[in-house]
Parts: C-alpha cells; structure tokens; sequence
C-alpha cells in the first residue's frame, strides 16, 4: 500500500520526494518568470508619481499608456497562443519573454506620452504569453487533481512580483533615477530565458522524468484528439462564456497594480517613500488568494465534491471579497484604505486561480494556449477600455465610482460564466 503525501503524488518505488519530482521545477520556473512579469508591469505604476511631475502630464495621460500596454496584451493574446501550441512552450515562452524584455528596457529612453506609449504597446504584445504558455504547460504537467493548485501558485507570482516591486523600484529611482528601474526586470528576464531552455522539454522527452511520475501526471488523462480548428472552438459555448468571464474579471487587478501607487500618493498623501514601505503589503494578500484559491479547490476534490461544485464555490467566494472594493474610497485613513485592497487582492486571485484553471478543465490540452489566448483577447479589450474610463472618471469626478464598478465586475463575471456554461466538467469540447 502507497501513503499519499500532502501534494497528492504516490510516494511509490522509484517516486522521488515531491520536491525533486521534474513538474515542481518547472513550476517553479512559471512562478518565477511570473513574478519577472508584474515587476515589469508594475514598474510604470510605481515611478508613475515621478513621470507625470517630470513630464507635466494628467491622469488622463498616464490611462493611455495603461490603456496602450492592455491593447498590446489584447493584440497580441491570440498570436501567442498560437506560438505555444505550434511551436511548443519551450521555443514559444523564449520568444515572448526576450521580446518583452527588451521592451521593456526601451522605456529607460522615453520622453513623452507617445514614447511612452509605444514601449507599452510593444511590451503588452509580448507579455501576454505568460498566461497562455503557462496554462499550456500545466495543461501537460498537472493532473486535474493538483492543475488548481498549480495556476495558484504560478499565479501568485503575479502578486510577489507586485510586492517586490514597489520596496526595489523605489529604492532604483531615489538612487538611481526611474531610467534605471526599467533595465532591472528586463535582464531578468534574458537571465530566465536562459535557465528556461536549460531545463525544460516535453514530458514525454525530459530526460529526468521518472516512469512512476509520468505515468500518475498522465493517468485519467484521455488520448489526444486531432486538435479542434480556430473556427471549431468560437463555435462552443464553453469558449465564449471563459472569454466574457475573463472580460468583467481581468481589468479588476490591472487597476490596482497601475492605479494604487497613484491613488495613495494623490488621495491619501502617502510619498514616494512611504509607497514603497506600504503598497507591497495588498499584493501579499494577493499570493495568499492565489494559493488558497487553488489549495481550496484541490481540498474540495480530495473531499468527494464535484469538479463543477469546486471550481464555482471557490470562484463566487473570491468574488464577494471583491465587493469590498466600494469601500477602498470610504475608509477613514490610509491604512484602512489599503486593508479593504488587501480584501479585494486576496479574493481576485483566489477567483482567478480557479478562473484559469477551468480552461483547462474544459478545452482539450492541444487549444489550452488557444483559448487561453482568445481569453486574454476579451481580458486585453476591457483592460484597454476600463483605464481610459478610469483616467476620465479621476480627472472629472474622483475615484469613488472607479472602485463601485471595480467592486461589481468579478461577480458580473462568474454569473455570466455559470450562465453560459452551466457545468464546469473535463474536457467537454
């Protein structure tokens, strides 16, 4: 008789301890390459205060170049969930990340709204293969039973990047000046890429798999269908309802990783210093949403619920923590302020993890990074719009009906997913 550890792999003859086992390794890596990404993302946000009193520029200005990168993540989305499933993650993720990079080292040369701009355009076309790539691997490397906790943990990169950034990016500009903040992530990002085609390969070609950890990774696993046609997978309800739920969910956490250092320093009168003390501590609830989205879910299976009963338990839970989002606004200090993002953070991604987790759930492994790219599409076109509202409304009103429709768009998201769909099963297109 096997004993079954805490991460669920059979600790049977010739199974290494779970630390050792290949696909822990490689999350590992999709963690990392995660948390390179948002310190990119998030580098703009956090020298934001400085560029727009260096450049005298309005918050109106600072939304386009927001709204700039999520129209490059919405253009490119697509294209690079076609790159990870035909080229495979290994040459696909290479390319993205080296392209992203050097993008986001181009922006230590920008002068103006329109530089600015483009460098944002051009990054957001390489960095939203960070989502599509890393669904596609989990798709292979996971089995359904561990694949929540999986997109947990690599999304929690997201969020440990938020929290590295702010203390690194502050400390690089008052020492160094915000141009030197750029050139950080992006050699990272080359150094990544190195290690990436280092270790990884298939898992039925890495040499360093075991017979005992492949086979539980591919047991339950159905053969592989031919794969369904661009045209076959808009057809299916399944896709359109994953596409609009990313649609309503995704602007949400892109407001708070570009609008928070700047809500603290102009609403709540917080400087640049303190913003780096402070503005990490919401992200850090983030990692915990991520992984305890994920860990729950894994918990919920290991307790005889239905994969449909998991996944959209955990994902209306998330969502009403983001309600908590109308209250960011009313809150009497700064500190409370941050404490209802805190809340916000900590259910987004608790949401997210398992948002993500159902395309895998539905889509068959060889459209994984499709999908996953055509949800990045309708997330790029709200996270392109919803910054050019967000600059609007600061400039015009204040940012209190900002965070209200922050507040009620992941829960308008699950309820349009669960109408659609109806039941979240395996591998129903």
């Amino acid at each position: 008789m096997s004993i079954t550890p805490r991460l669920g792999t059979p600790a049977g003859l010739g199974v290494p301890a779970w630390w050792m086992q290949v696909r822990w390794r490689i999350l590992a890596l999709l963690f990392f390459i995660t948390v390179i990404n948002f310190i990119d993302r998030q580098t703009l946000s956090v020298v934001a205060p400085v560029l727009l009193e260096t450049f005298h520029m309005t918050n109106s200005d600072y939304a386009r170049m927001v709204s700039a990168f999520m129209f490059g993540m919405m253009v490119g989305e697509f294209p690079m969930g076609w790159l990870m499933d035909r080229w495979g993650v290994r040459a696909g993720f290479s390319f993205a990340v080296v392209w992203w990079s050097i993008a986001t080292a181009m922006h230590s040369i920008g002068r103006s709204v329109l530089q600015f701009s483009a460098f944002r355009f051009w990054m957001g076309t390489g960095e939203c293969g960070n989502f599509s790539g890393a669904m596609k691997v989990i798709s292979e490397w996971f089995p359904e039973r561990e694949r929540a906790l999986a997109v947990g943990v690599f999304n929690s990169g997201s969020m440990v990047g938020a929290v590295i950034a702010a203390p690194c990016i502050v400390f690089i500009t008052l020492h160094f000046g915000w141009r030197a903040a750029f050139l950080l992530p992006a050699v990272l990002g080359i150094i990544w890429t190195l290690c990436w085609r280092a270790q990884y390969a298939p898992l039925r070609a890495h040499p360093k798999v075991t017979a005992a950890e492949r086979s539980y990774i591919e047991e339950g696993k159905t053969s592989a269908a031919a794969p369904p046609r661009n045209r076959e997978l808009l057809s299916k309800k399944e896709v359109w309802g994953l596409m609009l739920c990313r649609f309503f969910v995704g602007p949400v956490v892109q407001f708070y990783l570009f609008w928070t250092p700047e809500y603290l320093y102009k609403s709540r009168g917080l400087t640049l210093a303190q913003i780096g003390l402070f503005a990490w501590v919401p992200f850090l609830f983030g990692d915990l949403g991520s992984i305890g989205g994920g860990w729950v879910a894994g918990q919920l299976l290991k307790h005889r619920f239905s994969l449909n009963a998991a996944r959209f338990l955990t994902l209306y839970a998330g969502a009403l923590f983001c309600l908590l989002s109308a209250g960011v606004v009313e809150a009497a200090t700064a500190a409370m302020a941050i404490a209802f993002i805190c809340m916000v953070l900590f259910g987004h991604t608790f949401l997210s993890a398992n948002m993500f987790a159902a395309i895998s759930d539905l889509v068959p492994k060889p459209a994984v990074g499709r999908v996953t790219g055509l949800t990045g599409i309708a997330g790029g076109l709200s996270g392109w719009l919803f910054p050019l509202l967000t600059g609007f409304l600061i400039d015009r009103f204040s940012y209190a009906p900002v965070f209200f429709v922050a507040a009620i768009l992941p829960l308008t998201g699950v309820i349009v997913l669960h109408a659609i769909v109806g039941r979240i099963e395996g591998r129903r297109i």
